[in-house]
């Protein structure tokens, strides 16, 4: 400790480091926590079911982003809101794009066309989010319910709360990792995803 005490900066290095990893511990259990909060449960209905996008191959929805849409598709029939928005732009090449794809799937499930509405913008999540509050925004729509995949929670209420969405997540665990590992790494990921988009807002 002598050694500590007579330099500083060395000091003041190791209180920074301390304070970091306290924050990373902190912010990772709020994200565990918040993965495991279904605010479907409290809250009965909202302006619109909102689904994050995720891959899709030649206009058919990835695994992961099916799952997401039968979620958004069950909170729909729960009458939880009457209008699904599917989110999320194409890659360079691709013959769809996240959004139109999943609006055929929902359509193609058996969803009337008019309840679906595909906004084919943003290539990440905060793009995507941002593009849905100009719609809602445009139709008079406050509150949504974000359908993505659970450990998204947390990033995804406070992107769309700065937004000035009145945010509720309801994420499926049917388009997550089953195994330990991949949700392991998963809840890392977004720990410091989380904390990028506080530190710089993207």
């Amino acid at each position: 400790m002598g050694f500590v005490r007579r330099h500083p900066i060395l000091s003041i290095l190791v209180v920074l480091l301390v304070a970091a990893a306290g924050l990373v511990v902190v912010t990772g259990i709020a994200v565990f926590r918040a993965a495991h909060e279904d605010d479907a449960s409290r809250v009965d209905h909202a302006d619109v079911i909102a689904v994050l996008g995720a891959a899709e191959y030649e206009g058919k929805p990835s695994p992961v982003l099916a799952g997401r849409l039968e979620h958004a598709q069950l909170l729909y029939e729960q009458g939880r809101s009457d209008i699904v928005l599917v989110l999320g732009a194409g890659r360079p090449g691709d013959i769809s794009t996240e959004a139109e794809a999943g609006r055929d799937y929902l359509i193609g499930q058996g969803m009337p066309p008019e309840a679906v509405v595909a906004i084919p913008v943003g290539h990440t999540t905060l793009e995507s989010l941002d593009a849905a509050a100009a719609y809602m925004e445009a139709h008079g729509m406050r509150s949504a319910f974000l359908v993505s995949d659970p450990w998204h929670n947390l990033r995804i209420k406070r992107m769309a709360s700065d937004l000035g969405i009145e945010a509720y997540a309801s994420a499926t665990w049917h388009s997550a990792a089953v195994s330990e590992w991949p949700r392991l790494s998963g809840y890392m990921r977004e720990t410091f995803a989380y904390l990028y988009y506080r530190l710089l807002g993207r």
